[in-house]
């Protein structure tokens, strides 16, 4: 990997991006400052009382950094009340972000108010940026340019296609205006639902900026992960991946679930990489050039029973006997974390094979302490993510005392599928909700979820509005989307199939359009 190329200060040794300092109002995020922890209302930006109640339930959970959509005018204005009221209700260290689409008009009211703006370039225009530069620079807050695969401009689409590469043009074009003006308090995300897309975007936009000499600050999440332990694997499996090679220096979990419950999870992962130092290497890498982490490469190997080769990636346990005894033999490598920098040591070891032609599977091993599947599935999910991202694992083996069986294999397998490498459940791709959506997100899931977790061939996506719904369920076989007021949008693929569904009639519309288009299998 040539330097130019560069998106992490070392591939071996645990070394944090160096960054520059972003002050969001208490709060200080980039050069080094401790992993800060975000979080949304997903309250109605008029309703001022239910705002700043939920605030306070996010910010005793842990969190300094609340964000509330500001769809329109009158919503951005109402920050000047919410800030005021959160304020007398001593909730002053709490920095205040506005999130703005399509409204410029609305960017320039909040930023009066808010501690930072949050801007999409897929749906911002950035003729209007200046003022809001100019805005912000005299209140000395700063902005996010918040890149969404769901939203990319049909401009990047049509000149990049829906690609990271794309994602990274978008935030590139609104950066370089961004410094044009002499405005540096900019932090910046690159987020989608898919894993893959996401890594990638991220290591394009770091290796982007340093080329161009930037050294802004990075937030990181995975956009509509979704709940429950998939959604907590999955957001840890992405933002781990970044994290464990130094890049990140905000973070956020999307849940769809209360907002409060996101902290706890975004605090594990970040406390989780708090203890790495600079000081502690890995494997020499022989050869970097052997590495490919701008896009999925799958590693070749010499099929053995059923490992490696064309086959999925598979659990320790599940070896064939054919397998079993290639494992014997040694024609399998099993290469067990011995250091405090997992993912950094696997990829090293598997590109030091690389580099001599050994191509053995190789099983991917830690042995863990952990007191619950609580932390089992965060720190595991972090440490064994990226190996399969990058497409250098054939296997992995989980091993922790007290911990049932039934449960890591279930670990294991959500980590795999959170890396897109083998898909053995139904996928839920389910945003968090906001102030834009008008319909109960987290119930609907679990209605969605009872009558289709059988059908694990499909993608199903549930998503509170047309802002990143259509976007980032791109690759999604449905879609049930917010249409505003009740009502529903049903979506197969790309392709609008139902407008305007009572959302009491949605679910069981959902799954008519599932069975009238062959998909449909009854549970076993």
């Amino acid at each position: 990997m040539a330097a130019i190329d560069r998106f992490c200060r070392s591939l071996t040794a645990f070394a944090r991006a160096e960054t520059r300092k972003v002050r969001i109002g208490k709060v200080t995020v980039g050069g080094g400052e401790p992993i800060a922890v975000q979080s949304m209302n997903n309250t109605n930006t008029m309703d001022t009382e239910a705002c700043v109640a939920q605030i306070r339930q996010i910010h005793a959970a842990g969190c300094d950094i609340v964000r509330l959509t500001a769809p329109g005018k009158r919503e951005a204005a109402n920050l000047e009340t919410i800030s005021a009221l959160a304020k007398a209700n001593g909730l002053a260290d709490v920095a205040i972000v506005a999130d703005i689409h399509f409204t410029p008009d609305a960017a320039l009211i909040a930023a009066q108010y808010a501690d930072k703006v949050r801007i999409n370039p897929g749906n911002y225009d950035i003729a209007r940026l200046p003022e809001l530069l100019a805005l912000c620079k005299k209140r000395h807050i700063p902005i996010r340019i918040g890149v969404n695969h769901g939203s990319l401009s049909a401009q990047m689409v049509e000149k990049y296609g829906d690609t990271p590469l794309g994602m990274v043009e978008s935030a590139m074009e609104f950066l370089r205006e961004c410094r044009r003006h002499d405005f540096l308090d900019v932090v910046v995300s690159m987020k989608s639902s898919n894993v893959r897309v996401m890594v990638h975007a991220y290591r394009l936009l770091a290796a982007a900026m340093t080329r161009e000499g930037m050294n802004f600050p990075l937030h990181l999440g995975i956009t509509e992960a979704g709940d429950g332990a998939e959604g907590r694997i999955r957001s840890a499996v992405g933002i781990g991946a970044l994290m464990a090679d130094g890049l990140g220096d905000t973070i956020r979990v999307s849940l769809t679930e209360p907002p409060e419950n996101e902290i706890p999870v975004a605090r594990a992962i970040a406390e989780y990489f708090a203890d790495r130092h600079t000081a502690e290497n890995a494997v020499a890498i022989e050869n970097e050039s052997l590495y490919t982490p701008f896009e999925y490469s799958r590693r070749k190997t010499t099929p053995e029973g059923n490992i490696g080769g064309g086959s999925v990636p598979i659990l320790y346990k599940e070896l064939n006997p054919d397998g079993l005894q290639a494992l014997d033999n040694g024609r399998i490598a099993v290469i067990e974390a011995v250091t405090g920098n997992a993912p950094a040591e696997w990829r090293a070891n598997i590109l030091n094979m690389m580099a001599k032609g050994d191509k053995r599977p190789v099983i991917l091993h830690k042995i863990y302490s952990e007191p619950s599947i609580e932390s089992l599935r965060i720190k595991a999910a972090c440490d064994f993510g990226m190996a399969f991202i990058d497409g250098l694992a054939d296997g992995i083996w989980i091993e922790n005392d007290n911990i049932p069986a039934e449960e890591i294999d279930s670990l294991a397998l959500s980590i795999l599928q959170a890396a897109r490498v083998r898909i053995t459940k139904t996928e839920y791709i389910a945003c968090p909700g906001c102030g834009r959506t008008q319909f109960d997100l987290q119930s609907t899931l679990v209605a969605v979820r009872a009558q289709t977790s059988h059908l694990n061939h499909l993608k199903i996506a549930v998503m509170g509005c047309i802002v990143n719904g259509p976007g980032e369920m791109a690759d999604a076989d449905y879609g049930y989307v917010g249409a505003g007021g009740g009502r529903i949008t049903l979506y197969k693929g790309k392709e609008v199939m139902r407008r305007a569904i009572p959302q009491t009639e949605a679910v069981p519309a959902l799954i008519e359009l599932i069975k009238s288009c062959g998909d449909w299998k009854d549970p076993e």
